[in-house]
């Protein structure tokens, strides 16, 4: 691990790659969990019905169970 990070830190880059690297790398962390909402359609979080709030009642009155 150790000999491939410095290899990485001692090979020489010009600006544009390295700006395109740091890009990637910035959008690669921040940008995975809406790539991968995206692709599965799906969201990340559990979403569990209103306890609380808007929808939570029927019309004020109590929910029978």
């Amino acid at each position: 691990m150790n000999a491939n990070l410095s290899s990485l830190l001692e090979k020489e880059v010009s600006r544009k790659e390295f700006l395109g690297m740091a890009g990637l790398a910035v959008a690669s962390v921040l940008g995975f969990g809406s790539v991968l909402k995206l692709l599965t359609g799906k969201s990340l979080h559990h979403q569990s019905p209103a306890e609380h709030g808007y929808g939570s009642s029927a019309y004020g009155g109590r929910k029978e169970a």
